[in-house]
């Protein structure tokens, strides 16, 4: 994981391991640690993720010339 993201703990309070458990797994989620696991799961070569934003860019550009033109 990054060295600037704090990992992630939950004190058990009362025995309450469900409480502890929903609380865990909300402050995962927001602290991104599993989508940098997913994205750091295979290497990307700097071109692919290029090509990708460019296509993803396009398209976005054609949604909106549809709609403008449909206005």
């Amino acid at each position: 994981m990054s060295k600037n993201k704090p990992k992630v703990s939950v004190k058990v309070r009362n025995n309450n391991i469900q409480k502890a458990l929903s609380i865990f797994k909300r402050r995962v989620k927001d602290s991104d640690h599993l989508f940098e696991l997913r994205r750091r799961k295979e290497f990307l070569k700097p071109s692919v993720i290029n090509r990708r934003a460019k296509q993803v860019a396009i398209h976005k550009q054609k949604l909106e010339d549809i709609k403008t033109k449909d206005e």
